[in-house]
Order: structure tokens, then C-alpha cells, then sequence
């Protein structure tokens, strides 16, 4: 099937069910990204400054370019949309390509998060089923679960913050893992000689400023920090519950009872909402997989995340749940949002 009436075919599948088509503007403001993602996210973007100095870039995503309309168009209702487009990153594996055709949808404002997650879920199967007649492989997970686990575990809220906020960035976060396993936060021999300058600083002028910042501040870190200790034990131990919870991967039926033992046998209470499982069984004879590890693609996800795969093993579509990242590109309000991405370079063949 060429390319174009593929991409025809798709688009007339979504259309269908109640997607309303928009454009996407193909230069979007860097800075917006930026202040997202941080400087890192700096070397995968084409950039460059406009007449007036602003930092500029081609889009590098088409979900973040649609989030950027819905706000410059100040929309206060749902809405159901879907787009297509190239998005261009820079990327250092030489077998992806800098530029991928994507057909995007998304639902937008909507408060109804196992309904809209469930028909996110439903359009991607649709649509490829329609391309492709062959049997699929559907994995599911979620990332507030996960979040919800870590404010359970007894843990410095440093440390919460860490692991939640480098779940995406998956060797980054084993290294973390390793750390919170093996070392502690502080160095007992520092300490020691922090405490000796601590009380030679309770006698100082608190509202001096040191390094940008008032004595009295540096010191409020400073206590907080030695009575919040990370003790060895805990935090070996916290590392081996994390490291048993993102080893969870079964059949989506089975997931809530492997689950609620995983729980029970921590003493953790979660409240293990139908949300986290927005399908059941099978759809439309294809096994569906609940994978606790899953969503480390893109880092704005918060919720609900799902892939769609053929036997092969190639990824067909992916989406899930970003209720933050409105609010994270400048919305005065947390917006829920839910979508999916379908990369066409994977039906090339």
C-alpha cells in the first residue's frame, strides 16, 4: 500500500469516530520546550533565533505542538482531535530517522479519564487493524501507580522526587536505584564538619547572603537534611520493593489480583482504581499485557500508557495519559489530556 493512501486511510479510520482534523504549526517557540524538559532536551531539537532574537525550532513532537494550539487558541471546552505531520529530532541511533511521519490523536479537557482512556486505546486498535490484518500485541501500564507506590515507601521526599521525576530516563534511573541500594545521602565525615560550621553560622547575621542565598537558608537545608536521614537499611530494602513492583509484566485480567499481592505482602495500601485498568480480557482477540515498567518513552506522560506492536516486535502505535503537560507549557490550570501517535515509517513495508 503506498504511503499516501495509507496515510488516507488512516486519517478517514479516525475521522470516523468523531476526531475533528486541526493544523499544526511546524516552527514552534524552543523556550516553551526548554522550560519543560530542560537544557537536555536542547540537543535532540533543530533551532534557531528569529528576527526578533527568539529562540525557535522546528517541532520535535506533534503532541507538544498540539497542546501549544490548544492554549494559544485559549479553548475551554473538550475537544476531540487529530493531525498528522513530520516531527524532526536529532538523535544519535543512526537506524531511526531525523524526521518521523506521525498521525496524532488526542482528547483534550475532558474530565472522564476511563472513558477517553478506553477510546484512545479503542481508535488505535481500529485503525490498525484496518492497515494491518494480522494478530497485535497491546502493553499497558500506568505512571501514576507508580508515583502512588513511591509516596507509600518510606523514603525522603528528596529521593521520591528523584525517582519520579528520572522514571523516563531508564539507566539514569538504575543508577539511582544502585545509589539509594549502596550509599548513603551523606557523607558521615562531612557532616561532622558541616555541624562545626553550622553552629559558627547560627551566630552570624541570618539575613547575610552567601553564595546567593541567606544564612538562614542555607542552614534551614542543612538541618533539614540530617534529620532526614537515609538509613542503609531502608534504602536497600525500598530499592528491592521498587525493583519487584517494575518486574510485575502478566495478562491484563490477572494484573489486579498480582497486584493487590505484590501490596499485601509489603503492607502498602493503594487503592487500586478501575482507571489503572482501562481494558479487560482481551480486544478484539488480542492478549493484552500489564507491564509495571512500561511508559519510559517520553517523560510527560502521568497516567495511563500504552504500545501497540505487531509479532515482529515493531511498534505500531504508542500514547497515553499527560494530564501535566499543559500546565507545564504555561496553562494557569492542570488540563487532562489523553492521546496516541501512530509512526508511519513502521507500515513502510
Amino acid at each position: 500500500m503506498k504511503s499516501k493512501k495509507l496515510s488516507e486511510d488512516i486519517l478517514k479510520t479516525i475521522k470516523s469516530r468523531g476526531y475533528k482534523y486541526i493544523e499544526l504549526d511546524a516552527v514552534i517557540d524552543a523556550d516553551r520546550i526548554i522550560q519543560r524538559s530542560g537544557e537536555n532536551f536542547r540537543q535532540y531539537m533543530f533551532s534557531f533565533h528569529d528576527p526578533n532574537g527568539n529562540e525557535m525550532c522546528l517541532r520535535p513532537d506533534l503532541t507538544i505542538a498540539s497542546c501549544l494550539r490548544y492554549l494559544k487558541n485559549r479553548v475551554k471546552i473538550k475537544e476531540k482531535i487529530f493531525y498528522s505531520g513530520q516531527a524532526f529530532r536529532k538523535i544519535k541511533d543512526q537506524k531511526n530517522k531525523i524526521i518521523r511521519n506521525q498521525i496524532g490523536y488526542e482528547i483534550i479537557g475532558s474530565k472522564n479519564v476511563k472513558q477517553d482512556d478506553y477510546e484512545i486505546i479503542q481508535t488505535s486498535m481500529k485503525t490498525v487493524q484496518k492497515i494491518k490484518k494480522t494478530k497485535l500485541i497491546i502493553e499497558v501500564g500506568n505512571i501514576k501507580l507508580f508515583n502512588l507506590l513511591l509516596n507509600k515507601l518510606k523514603l525522603p521526599k528528596r529521593w521520591k522526587l528523584r525517582l519520579s521525576r528520572h522514571f523516563w530516563r531508564e539507566d539514569y534511573f538504575e543508577s539511582l536505584l544502585k545509589r539509594l541500594e549502596t550509599n548513603p545521602d551523606t557523607d558521615p565525615l562531612a557532616v561532622d564538619v558541616d555541624k562545626r560550621r553550622y553552629k559558627k553560622m547560627k551566630l552570624e547575621n541570618q539575613k547575610q547572603m552567601v553564595a546567593g542565598r541567606k544564612i538562614s537558608e542555607i542552614l534551614n537545608r542543612f538541618n533539614n537534611k540530617v534529620k532526614d536521614p537515609r538509613k542503609f537499611a531502608e534504602g536497600k530494602k525500598t530499592s528491592s520493593i521498587i525493583r519487584e513492583y517494575l518486574k510485575i509484566s502478566c495478562s491484563i485480567n490477572s494484573a489486579r489480583k498480582k497486584l493487590n499481592n505484590f501490596l499485601s505482602k509489603h503492607k502498602i495500601k493503594i487503592d487500586l482504581k478501575d482507571e489503572f485498568f482501562p481494558i479487560k480480557k482481551k480486544l478484539n482477540k488480542n492478549n493484552i499485557i500489564f507491564s509495571t515498567s512500561y511508559g519510559r518513552e517520553l517523560e510527560y506522560y502521568t497516567g495511563m500508557v500504552f504500545n501497540i506492536k505487531d509479532q515482529s516486535g515493531v511498534n505500531l502505535i504508542q500514547g497515553g495519559r499527560y494530564d501535566n503537560l499543559l500546565y507545564n507549557l504555561g496553562s494557569k490550570r492542570k488540563i487532562p489530556a489523553v492521546g496516541a501517535a501512530i509512526n508511519l515509517n513502521s507500515y513502510a513495508n
